[in-house]
């Protein structure tokens, strides 16, 4: 029968209305009109039978009754995006991946697919945006000629669904979400509601099979993934692709993961033969000074479960009557803060002078264990002199000029003594039980206390 139109239905009194409303027009329920499709000489046609007959229903237990195991991982040959996914693929799991048209998302999905196909697993990569052809021309580019993963060119869910049922994969990969439309919906693929439907469907159906799903999401202009904000909250993992296209360096971040760490990171550098793991990503975010120059200052920072050497530059110049505060990968308004409190606490003036703070490597850096590096490598720059060689700093400042331990403090500072630094300005929280070899602590608990070391260091 050829579907006339769309028609939505009240999930309490039955109620039916040709266009969504926030409240059914005949039992005044709010939230209750469902959207289903009309056919001509028929009832309105309910597009989750299929889905309910797939999915049994499930008992009550306790949770005591509950028999609960390790999710088994299976890695897929590439190690920073397995740390980033908690080890490695798991049956079952959603995994949302976003980013910037051309960063990468494709490239790194089609090596993982190939790794998991080498390790036994049936591979399914679905393409909405490119013909088959595409993606072999890539897979060649990449130096996976012989490589086994199967492809469908296809937009339409239900002969997505259809090829699954058949050949059974253990993952597959939608690429991308925003191209696939249900045609139980009239609505055009990238819609709000199709892009929420064809996701829970490709959801459940990963549930119900135990087959991976990973779906590959458009992201905004502001940077975050288009389609309803429930996209995120229904998956299992969701991770985001960063860095600067004019660049060789790429970083995953992890939002939200069920099987491992959040904010865990992953950092990759674009070759001719694809996405490679860069396995000392500190290197990168290190600028090499043959010796120390004013306005730099080390930050051990902490992303997920990895600890991490990255370089804040600073830069304070004379500035006209309404000075310019601007930070590249830190926290505007932070700094506003900093500013405000370095002032108070340290005598440390920086009212009539234009100040840009800079994390080196195009790195995101959200934790407040950034602050004291900050404000020493302001002050650095203010007055001229470099921090001394080998310096790293970390710690939390609040409004009261107080300097507040950092989470893993000895984590970090085992880091930096493994990467040859040798003096370190600390939260006194976060002082060292025993000697760290190498490397010389100190602790403070104020502001103008670390700005004085500092000055007697350097």
């Amino acid at each position: 029968m050829a579907k006339d139109k769309t028609q939505y239905t009240c999930t309490e009194c039955g109620g039916t209305s040709p266009k969504w409303l926030g409240k059914c027009p005949s039992c005044n329920a709010w939230n209750t009109l469902t959207e289903g499709a009309v056919e001509s000489g028929g009832p309105v046609k309910n597009r989750y039978a299929g889905m309910a007959a797939l999915v049994p229903s499930a008992e009550v237990a306790t949770l005591s009754d509950i028999e609960a195991s390790e999710v088994p991982r299976t890695p897929t040959g590439q190690e920073e995006l397995d740390r980033v996914l908690g080890g490695g693929m798991v049956q079952g799991g959603v995994v949302l991946i976003g980013g910037d048209p051309g960063i990468g998302k494709s490239t790194l999905l089609l090596q993982a697919m190939d790794g998991l196909q080498r390790c036994g697993w049936n591979t399914l990569y679905v393409t909405g945006e490119e013909s088959g052809a595409q993606v072999a021309l890539r897979s060649r580019r990449l130096g996976l000629d012989k490589s086994q993963v199967q492809v469908l060119a296809e937009t339409q869910l239900e002969k997505v669904l259809a090829t699954v049922d058949k050949l059974q994969p253990a993952v597959v990969v939608m690429d991308s979400i925003q191209t696939v439309y249900s045609d139980q919906l009239t609505s055009a693929p990238g819609s709000v509601a199709q892009v929420r439907e064809c996701a829970a469907h490709l959801t459940r159906m990963a549930k119900a099979t135990g087959t991976a799903v990973v779906l590959v999401g458009h992201v905004t202009k502001e940077g975050a993934l288009a389609g309803p904000r429930v996209l995120e909250h229904m998956v299992d993992t969701v991770l985001y692709f960063e860095g600067d296209t004019h660049s060789t360096y790429r970083l995953v971040r992890a939002i939200k993961n069920r099987f491992g760490a959040v904010n865990e990171i992953g950092v990759f550098a674009m070759t001719e033969k694809g996405l490679k793991g860069v396995s000392n990503p500190s290197a990168i975010f290190l600028s090499q000074h043959a010796e120390p120059v004013p306005g730099s200052c080390v930050l051990v920072t902490l992303e997920g479960t990895r600890p991490m050497l990255v370089e804040i530059q600073a830069l304070v110049d004379s500035g006209g009557p309404s000075p310019r505060r601007l930070s590249v990968g830190l926290d505007r308004d932070r700094l506003a803060m900093l500013l405000a409190v370095l002032h108070r606490h340290a005598g440390v003036a920086c009212m009539d002078q234009d100040v840009f703070v800079n994390a080196v490597g195009g790195v995101r850096i959200s934790e407040p264990a950034a602050d004291l590096a900050v404000m020493l490598s302001i002050q650095s720059s203010l007055r001229g002199k470099p921090l001394p060689a080998g310096f790293i700093a970390f710690g939390e400042v609040g409004l009261a000029g107080e300097v507040r331990p950092a989470p893993r403090g000895q984590e970090r500072l085992k880091e930096a003594a493994k990467l040859g630094f040798s003096v370190a300005v600390i939260p006194k929280a976060n002082a060292p039980k025993k000697p760290i070899e190498g490397l010389t602590v100190h602790a403070v608990e104020r502001v103008d206390e670390a700005i004085s070391l500092v000055r007697s260091l350097s």
